[in-house]
């Protein structure tokens, strides 16, 4: 999809090894990614992410976790600055969280979207200015990867296979390319990486590829996001 307007949708989840978000006993274990998550190089990792976005996407458990959280730490003396800076613009940033359950936002700068993530996201990026970041929602991220959406991921890569739990990149996303843009290693052996999407620029309209191929690829259907 073209970025007509300057918006990038960037998303960003810490994974292990063996691409696992969470361990074998479900999506609260997640023990084994806290030192590594908690690092400089991770809350630099942040600190960049942030800078140019306007809009959080989160999903309603992301979000109730998010929220329910983070503002204490806005107005903590004892907190990291870069937790804090965070956590500040997570409170001001203006919100969309996705859910099928919630009727009204009971947060302060939150709209509620009761639609397909993609279809929510692509109306987002259409309009307005700044990144849309979905961090940390990975059924939120997923969907968007699916719909080949996203433009920039950020990735905290542990040196941790855990061995069990569900991954972020599952079979049946579209096939796609991407450019390594940035990368920084922590003392503990993770690896902070900032990919780019790699896209090709779409052919005029009525002219063919050089190959004599189709004009444009069938595009790939996306799974219906969870």
């Amino acid at each position: 999809m073209s970025d007509t307007n300057g918006r990038k949708v960037i998303a960003n989840l810490c994974i292990s090894l063996d691409g696992r978000y969470h361990g074998p006993g479900g999506p609260a274990d997640f023990g084994t990614f806290i030192p590594y998550a908690a690092s400089d190089t991770a809350r630099d990792h942040m600190a960049r992410m942030i800078e140019h976005a306007t809009t959080a996407v989160l999903g309603r458990v992301n979000a109730e976790g998010f929220l329910g959280f983070w503002p204490s730490v806005a107005g903590s003396e004892e907190a990291d600055p870069r937790d804090r800076a965070y956590a500040e613009w997570l409170v001001n940033v203006d919100k969309v969280v996705l859910s099928t359950t919630l009727t009204e936002a009971p947060w302060e700068r939150t709209v509620i979207a009761n639609a397909p993530t993609a279809e929510v996201v692509a109306g987002l990026k259409a309009t307005g200015s700044g990144d849309i970041l979905a961090n940390t929602s990975p059924t939120v991220i997923k969907a968007l990867l699916e719909a080949d959406l996203v433009d920039r991921l950020y990735l905290v890569v542990i040196p941790e296979i855990v061995g069990g739990g569900e991954r972020l990149f599952e079979d049946g996303l579209p096939a796609t390319t991407w450019a390594l843009t940035e990368q920084h290693t922590g003392k503990l052996g993770e690896m902070a990486l900032i990919y780019d999407r790699a896209r090709s620029p779409e052919p005029a309209s009525g002219r063919r590829p050089p190959d004599g191929g189709p004009t444009r690829c069938p595009a790939a259907t996306p799974r219906s996001a969870r």
